[in-house]
Order: structure tokens, then C-alpha cells, then sequence
């Protein structure tokens, strides 16, 4: 019997696991081949992010060591899994060390190199390539014959490596057995409850474009291949029944093949059937056609919840050009921004920030234009991924990278028109504009600083940046520390979780919007500027760590936390939409009184801004009764 381990880590330090979907394609295909199943036992070792490498240690091999561990492995999680490798190697020195993923594919150099005691490395597309290694190595476990399996890197006797030829990616993805209809990944927990962050699923793979910054799966500049309906459609079904609330497709570009209509058509059925799952978010494809309007409308229609990305990247011409993105229909973004809005479709805009042709006033002057269609903005830093047009070509665009410490991405530091001091200064910039754009922090207060305050979006995130280096409050001056030198989704999520977990620090925000930004208001608008920071305050999601009490003002519901009646001195609600619309009347005043409700959750979904919006909560205008519970 030969013990096979199969080792995932999420990216980031969640409260909730992440679904082990490469894990359980090879134990799915392993479990269902007839010749291999009785001879092999496979476990999947599914690893929280920010887990530390003696606590994984721990995980993998405190019942026993496996003969064969495999890592899929990425930038975050490579340099630990470089350890457990080695740990393996002590414990099981016969034993066999493999490495996967995109951060490790045809990288063998370099992974041979810093990694000694890892073994054998899975070049591209991986399940049949890990199936045939299984194979071989049940042949022979001391001295496999490798040479005929396409796919792989592998040392020699000598003390050198080889790699055998690619293998063709795969045509039929129906070969791959489903991890879920297998029951390869279970859907439950021991308590009878959907244990991961939402459930990941492919319907296709490969993509059409070619984008200088992006390996997607080694499948860029391909054919797309899909899983056929039949099979989708039972995998929705087994989600339905099981009451999985999110799907996350993992698809490159969804929106783009006939057969994405089709997969929304059983969503939606299965959702009829059920009542989940509820959500759906996707990559959506770069450039959206009728078949695009005709999907997301249909969401629209049918309740669903959902995301829809405007993944720009750039408004820089000469960055474009490089990126291999300049021809893309994407770039005619305000028509379709306008109809998302017209839609009431939720949207968000993505960027990079650190491309080489963007300097930081290009960066800014597209920052601001973006924002006054679609406030909701992510900004990434540039990362050098391997096997990317940008990493071959490193000293065409002078590239200035640093390895993260605890992770083995290359942040891009400087380029050819960006100098270092400008980078580390963006960086500061990107942090505060993920937590207050991407992460929705503020959700309803952009428009009313623009369209009132005569402030863009940059400007009002510069001007809460100043506040906060000057302050010397102490909730303020820890939440000044909290910032990093690289604007990194892990740290990104820490500073979000202050806002959220100390009210003094989010007081001092109220008191920094009413005394920089009020104060640039119309006279007619100096009563009411306040109250909008509060109506933001209360339609945020309810951040409720586990054991702790409600936040004052909050009741709970069923699965939803509801507030008590809150009065505002005039239409807060109506005046929002209204100068979001470009309307900028003074509302008439008149007390109104709200409830505010939210799906309970937040705490385990607001590292990922995704499905964190998902759980704003909504105002519901109560008749006055004199009596309320809270005023604003």
C-alpha cells in the first residue's frame, strides 16, 4: 500500500477553511482508477493560511508519514512547503517529495537549487502527469523509471535533474473524475454544515489572451476546454442539496462561451430547487458581449448575488501596450459601467499599480476617473509570477524586485517609470485604498466628498492618510503601525479587522470626515453631512467575533443581525441614491426612522471583498413612533 499525502495551504489567515480543490482532483482521479485504488491510500492535508510551518508539520505527520507527499504549491506557500520537504526527507528518507503549481512549473532550476530535498516537480497541467508518476512509483519505489512520463522534472543519479517532455493538456476534462460527486472533497462537516469559504468550481480551462503579467494555470494563449453540462449541472445539484451558499468560479473568463449561459440556466434551476446556492462570483470575461449583458441581467432578475469585475489594470496607454491588453474591448469601460449601474448591478474595478509605462500621476489621473463611475476599486501591486512575459523580460523594463520574506513572490519595487521612493509611498496609498475602496469600508461616501466636497477619491484617501499620521490617539497611532511596507492581502485584512474591531478607532474616522470633509459641504448641506457618515456606519456589514457580544444597537434574528430603529433627520437613504445620481438638493428635513438588517457571517468573509459584500446590511424605513432605541 503505498501512502500517498496530499498537502494544501489557502493564502491567507482565515477564520474558515479554503476548498482543496487541486487536492481533490488527484485524489478523485487516484480514488476512481480501477488498477491504482486498492494499492494506494490518499489523504488530503487542507492548511489554513498564516499556519505556521511547526503547526503544519504537526498536521501532516502526527499519524503517520506519508510514502509520497505532494504540495501544490504558490508564492505564499512556497518556502514552508520547502521545509515539510525537508522534514519528510528526515522522516521517510526513502520516501517521495513532489512539487506542483504554477510557482513551481518548469521552474526546475531554481527549485532544485534552493530546495534539495524535493524530488520530483509536475510541469503543467498535473492530474494525468501525477496519475502515470503514481504508477511508476508503484512499479519501483526505490529507482522509478520517470523518463517516459511526460510532464516532469526529476533528478538523476548523478546528482543533476531532467525534464521529460510537456504533455498535451487535457481535451476531455470529463476523464478527470469530479471531486465532489466522488466524494473526493466532502461538502460537510461533522456538525452536517458546509465548512469552506464558498465552493470552487471550474466549468472550463485555458485562456485566449496572452497578458504580460499573468501564468494563468501555464493555460494563457489557449484553447478553451470545458467540463460538459451534464456533469456541471450534477455538481450544482450536489451544492444545492448540501445548501452551499457561494459559488466561486475559477474559470479565467466567464461570460465569454455559450456553454457559461447554459451553466447559468442550471444554477438558477437548481437555486429553484434548493434555494442554493445564492451567490455567484467569477472571473468575468475581459471583454463583455451581449452574451455577458444577457448572464448578468438574468442574475439580476433572479436575486442572485454577485460581483462583476471591470478588470482594467491600467489606464495608461503606453502600460497597456506592454501588458499586451491595448486592443482589448475592455478598455471602452464607461458604457459598460454606466449599464451596470443603470442594472443596480454590483461592480468593481481592478488596477495594478507598479506596471512599467504607468507613472504615478497617469495612476492617479485613472484612480479618479475610474471612481467616478465605479468607487469600488481593487489595487494590487505588480508581482514578477513565473513563467510571465514580464519576469522573461526584467531588464527591458528595469525591474527592481524583493522577494517577500515569508513568501517567494517578487514585489515589484521600481521599473523603467516609477523610481523606489515612489513605490514604497504607492504602497502606503494602496493599503488605505484597499481597505476603504476594495474592501468597501466606505461604500456610500465617495459621491457625497465629490460631488458636495469637490474631493476625488484619491484626494480623500491622501487627506485620511494625513489625519492619520498626525493623530496621536492611540487607537489611530496602533492603526498607523498596522501599516506595511508592501500593500499584501494579509495585511490588507488586518487593518480592515481594526476598523471593525475597535469603536474608538472608528470613531476617530467619524470625527476625521466631520471636521475635514464636512466642512467643505455647501452651508445647505453643513446639518446633514455628518448623519451620512452615520447611515455608512450602520449599513456596514456586523463584525461579531466568535464568543464575543453583539455590538450595541444589534439584535439577532434568525440569520440575520437587525438593528434597533435609528432616526435621521431627513431621507438619508433617498439622499444618497440621489447624489450618487448627480443630485445635489438639500433633502427637506424630516425625521425618519430605519432598520438595518445583515446576514450574520462577516466575520469569516471579510478577508476576501468578494463575498464580504454580501453581507452590507440594508435600510428599511419604519414608521416614527416617538420611542426609538437609537438616534443618529
Amino acid at each position: 500500500m503505498l501512502k500517498i499525502g496530499l498537502v494544501q495551504q489557502s493564502a491567507w489567515d482565515l477564520p474558515i477553511d479554503s476548498m482543496p480543490l487541486a487536492a481533490g482532483y488527484l485524489k478523485a482521479l487516484l480514488d476512481a482508477d480501477a488498477d491504482l485504488s486498492p494499492e494506494v491510500d490518499v489523504r488530503i492535508h487542507n492548511l489554513r493560511g498564516g499556519s505556521s510551518v511547526t503547526d503544519m508539520a504537526r498536521s501532516i505527520f502526527e499519524d503517520d508519514v506519508p510514502d509520497v507527499l505532494a504540495f501544490s504549491v504558490l508564492g505564499w506557500n512556497y518556502r514552508n512547503f520547502a521545509h515539510l520537504a525537508e522534514l519528510h526527507k528526515q522522516l521517510k528518507p526513502d520516501g517521495h517529495t513532489v512539487f506542483g503549481g504554477n510557482h513551481v512549473s518548469h521552474q526546475a532550476k531554481k527549485v532544485f537549487r534552493e530546495c534539495p530535498t524535493v524530488d520530483i516537480i509536475v510541469n503543467g497541467e498535473g492530474e494525468l502527469t501525477f496519475r502515470d508518476l503514481i504508477t511508476a512509483l508503484l512499479k519501483d519505489r526505490k529507482e522509478p523509471d520517470l523518463t517516459r512520463t511526460p510532464g516532469l522534472s526529476f533528478r538523476t543519479p548523478d546528482g543533476e535533474f531532467t525534464t521529460t517532455e510537456d504533455r498535451a493538456r487535457i481535451d476531455d476534462l470529463d476523464v478527470l473524475p469530479s471531486p465532489f460527486l466522488t466524494g473526493a472533497i466532502p461538502l460537510l462537516d461533522h456538525n452536517g454544515h458546509f465548512p469552506y469559504e464558498f465552493a470552487l468550481l471550474e466549468t472550463n480551462r485555458g485562456c485566449p489572451y496572452k497578458c504580460s503579467f499573468c501564468y494563468w494555470g501555464g493555460a494563457t494563449g489557449q484553447r478553451v476546454r470545458s467540463f460538459s453540462r451534464e456533469r456541471l449541472a450534477a455538481e450544482l445539484d450536489l451544492f444545492g442539496f448540501h445548501k452551499v451558499p457561494t459559488v466561486f468560479l475559477c474559470d479565467a473568463n466567464f461570460g465569454m462561451l455559450e456553454a457559461d449561459e447554459e451553466f447559468t440556466e442550471d444554477l438558477l434551476r437548481v437555486n429553484e430547487k434548493y434555494g442554493f446556492p445564492a451567490a455567484l462570483e467569477a472571473n468575468w470575461a475581459k471583454n463583455k458581449s451581449q452574451r455577458f449583458h444577457r448572464i448578468v441581467r438574468t442574475l439580476r432578475d433572479r436575486g442572485f448575488k454577485s460581483s462583476f469585475t471591470l478588470a482594467l489594470q491600467t489606464l495608461s496607454d503606453e502600460a497597456l501596450t506592454d501588458m499586451k491588453r491595448r486592443n482589448m474591448k475592455l478598455n471602452q469601460w464607461e458604457e459598460l459601467a454606466d449599464w451596470l449601474a443603470d442594472e443596480g448591478m454590483e461592480s468593481f474595478v481592478e488596477l495594478i499599480w507598479g506596471a512599467p509605462g504607468e507613472t504615478t500621476e497617469s495612476f492617479f489621473e485613472g484612480y479618479d476617473k475610474l471612481a467616478e463611475k465605479v468607487p469600488r476599486i481593487a489595487v494590487y501591486p505588480l508581482l514578477l509570477l513565473p513563467n510571465t512575459a514580464y519576469s522573461e523580460q526584467r531588464e527591458l523594463h528595469g525591474f527592481v524586485t524583493l522577494r517577500g520574506q515569508s513568501d517567494d513572490f517578487e514585489y515589484v519595487l521600481a521599473n523603467r517609470s516609477s523610481t523606489f521612493a515612489e513605490n514604497l509611498s504607492m504602497q502606503r496609498f494602496m493599503y488605505l485604498a484597499r481597505i476603504l475602496g476594495e474592501n468597501q469600508f466606505f461604500k456610500r461616501l465617495w459621491h457625497p466628498a465629490r460631488l458636495l466636497g469637490g474631493m476625488t477619491q484619491t484626494q480623500v484617501i491622501k487627506s485620511l492618510m494625513r489625519w492619520i499620521d498626525d493623530s496621536s490617539h492611540p487607537s489611530v497611532a496602533a492603526f498607523r503601525a498596522s501599516f506595511p511596507v508592501l500593500a499584501e492581502s494579509p495585511a490588507v485584512a488586518n487593518g480592515h479587522r481594526m476598523l471593525y474591531g475597535d469603536p474608538a478607532l472608528e470613531a476617530e474616522i467619524a470625527r476625521w470626515w466631520a471636521e475635514e470633509i464636512v466642512p467643505r459641504f455647501p452651508a445647505e448641506w453643513a446639518e446633514y453631512g455628518a448623519h451620512l457618515y452615520t447611515f455608512e456606519h450602520w449599513s456596514r456589514p456586523v463584525y461579531q467575533p466568535p464568543g464575543s457580544e453583539l455590538p450595541a444597537g444589534w439584535r439577532v434574528e434568525g440569520e440575520e443581525y437587525v438593528s434597533d430603529p435609528v432616526a435621521f433627520p431627513f431621507h438619508a437613504a433617498e439622499a444618497l441614491g440621489r447624489i450618487a445620481a448627480g443630485d445635489t438638493v438639500p433633502p427637506d428635513p424630516e425625521e425618519v426612522v430605519y432598520e438595518f438588517r445583515g446576514l450574520r457571517g462577516f466575520y469569516q468573509h471579510l478577508d476576501n471583498h468578494e463575498t464580504g459584500a454580501h453581507y452590507f446590511a440594508s435600510a428599511k424605513q419604519l414608521e416614527a413612533t416617538g420611542q426609538l432605541g437609537t438616534t443618529a
